[in-house]
């Protein structure tokens, strides 16, 4: 890489291929869905770790599309999974309390797992439940 000197700016030109990740990362996506199909299992890409050039976030999510599914989580700051026009591939984005992005992830799985419950939370409720069952028959 030639040496810049103080004068001299680095040229990004916008355009059809910039940086060249976009078609790679949706190769990488069939790549998953494969794996998905074959095995189940499950594929996280986090987008942040990419380079991507200016509008090359914006093409791929343009080619990602928007499925039926929507859902927004508060737990830590907001998040919002977004199920694309491929079912199987889900877009999360986590946001700051500043409404800021802190994380951008493509998922490929049945269902993302920040939406499962985890076996201890299923645990507690399962205790509560009986708690509340076994105090309900004892006013009876």
């Amino acid at each position: 890489m030639p040496h810049m000197t103080d004068t001299e700016t680095l040229k990004v030109e916008a355009g059809e291929n910039l940086t060249w990740n976009v078609q790679p990362l949706l190769h990488e996506i069939r790549h998953a869905l494969v794996k998905l199909l074959d095995d189940g299992g499950h594929t996280v890409i986090d987008l942040r770790s990419i380079p991507l050039a200016p509008g090359e976030e914006e093409k791929l999510l343009d080619t990602l599309g928007r499925g039926e599914i929507v859902a927004q989580l508060s737990a830590l700051g907001p998040s919002e999974i977004l199920e694309t026009r491929f079912p199987g591939v889900w877009l999360i984005t986590h946001y700051n309390n500043d409404n800021e992005v802190i994380g951008k992830f493509v998922e490929v799985c049945r269902l993302p797992r920040i939406l499962q419950a985890p076996v201890e939370d299923i645990r507690e409720a399962l205790e509560n439940l009986e708690a509340q069952l076994a105090q309900q028959t004892g006013e009876q």
